[in-house]
């Protein structure tokens, strides 16, 4: 299994993660009615069963249900996984006793001891600076409850500003947690890209096959109104789907090449920018199955510089 450090030397994680924010949110992802728990669980089995143990969570994914759902699976299949997790700068979190806390209630819903990623979740200060945060983080290292330090959705700037203070305390910044797909590429011309391999940061890619998008599943031909909250994304759209059908066509392409579906070539040419673990979601075992099908082979370098090519307007 193909593995990566996250950081300088941070945990040696699978190559590629798997995301629970669809694990207890009824909100955006409608669980509860399209899916339940039983269904998670199978996708949690198969996705160890496939070999990936890296499973990337948040105390507001389904207000705690996300990691309540993992520390109860982790716990009653004696099926231990390395999980990244992560705190919000909510308005009234102002101390760095309030990191100490959230990341208390975070380590007994997953019930476990320590994760081996926290994260920031926004780049929001209120009414805590970045300096207070990040030395708060840092306690939580030399108390061996946090891993590796990360932060998500961070800019260029952002990143630097963190990395400095955390390195003051002798911490590497691990993970910048980013939307990046082949939909979604401005990380690499706002300078995130540059900054993350700059500073030795691995950049985790949330949102990476683009919410469905980059399946297969979704075509100009086969549109259908979807029931959650992607209905009000544009993409979806009929006219949408029809600007995105070259780069569908081409992963459907190399599907065939490869005897991979359009969806591993996607994980798989995130792997293949380097320092990317990719984090699809998982609702079901098939799903899961899927995503570990991205790993163990490789796009040839032509292929790979065909797919930066056909979808290169999503570049901004």
């Amino acid at each position: 299994m193909q593995t990566t450090t996250l950081g300088e030397n941070g945990p040696t994680v699978t190559s590629l993660g798997i995301g629970t924010w669809a694990w207890g949110d009824k909100i955006f992802w409608n669980y509860g009615n399209d899916y339940g728990a039983s269904q998670v669980q199978e996708a949690f089995e198969a996705t160890l069963d496939a070999g990936i143990s890296f499973f990337d969570t948040a105390e507001i994914y389904g207000f705690g249900e996300s990691e309540s759902l993992l520390g109860r699976f982790m716990k009653q299949l004696g099926r231990p996984a390395q999980i990244a997790t992560k705190y919000f700068p909510l308005p009234w979190r102002f101390s760095a006793h309030s990191v100490s806390d959230t990341l208390t209630e975070s380590l007994k819903r997953l019930q476990v001891e320590q994760v081996a990623l926290y994260q920031v979740h926004m780049p929001f200060g209120f009414l805590m600076s970045q300096e207070t945060l990040m030395n708060a983080l840092a306690d939580e290292v030399k108390r061996g409850r946090i891993g590796s330090v990360g932060v998500s959705n961070y800019s260029a700037e952002q990143m630097r500003e963190a990395h400095g203070y955390l390195a003051a305390r002798g911490v590497p910044l691990a993970v910048n947690q980013v939307r990046y797909s082949l939909l979604a590429r401005k990380i690499e011309s706002d300078g995130i890209m540059d900054t993350a391999r700059q500073l030795g940061v691995t950049l985790l890619a949330y949102s990476p096959l683009a919410q469905g998008l980059l399946t297969g599943k979704y075509t100009p031909e086969k549109h259908v109104e979807l029931r959650d909250a992607r209905r009000i994304d544009p993409q979806f759209s009929k006219s949408g789907l029809e600007k995105i059908a070259p780069v569908v066509k081409l992963l459907q392409q190399f599907g065939e090449k490869y005897d991979r579906t359009p969806a591993q070539v996607a994980l798989n040419w995130l792997v293949a920018q380097g320092n990317v673990v990719p984090i699809p979601g998982a609702k079901t075992a098939q799903q899961a199955q899927q995503n570990a099908g991205a790993l163990g082979w490789s796009l040839n370098p032509e292929d790979v510089a065909q797919l930066e090519q056909v979808s290169r307007p999503w570049l901004s």
